[in-house]
């Protein structure tokens, strides 16, 4: 199995978390690290383009998205966590293959640095977790189809 992680650079101290627990999560799951390969992006509004971008252009089984977009004082908040979901859900309807959200949107640093730390709540491993069970899945399936 191949997978591509692109990584937000914005919130960095969270999502270098996320990024060392998905592929804490992939190796586990016996992905040799030269089958991993990481793009790293400014922030989470970048994430859907490039995300579709190498889903197009590399050959992977999956693409996790990982990246922390935590709420200020403005509705910027609301604008960029809705057009990252938005855009990230719509590229998994139409890549023919699983792109995760692993994209963290909380109200405060503590809550982000709690979903990103050591330990079984990082969501990072979780996401990782996720595109393994979801490649599996889809591999039995296209061998099952008619």
């Amino acid at each position: 199995m191949k997978f591509a992680l692109i990584v937000s650079r914005f919130n960095e101290q969270v999502t270098k978390g996320l990024e060392r627990d998905a592929r804490r999560a992939l190796e586990e799951a016996g992905v040799a690290e030269e089958d991993i390969v990481v793009y790293y992006v400014p922030g989470a509004f970048e994430i859907p383009f490039t995300a579709a971008t190498v889903v197009e252009k590399r050959a992977v089984d999956a693409v996790i998205c990982l990246g922390a977009i935590i709420r200020g004082e403005t509705p910027h908040f609301e604008y960029i966590s809705r057009a990252v979901s938005s855009g990230i859900m719509e590229l998994n309807l139409r890549a023919h293959k699983p792109v995760v959200f692993g994209v963290l949107t909380t109200d405060t640093l503590e809550q982000a640095d709690a979903r990103s730390g050591q330990g079984s709540d990082n969501k990072g491993y979780e996401a990782g977790m996720a595109a393994v069970e979801m490649v599996t899945l889809m591999k039995n399936l296209n061998s099952k189809l008619f």
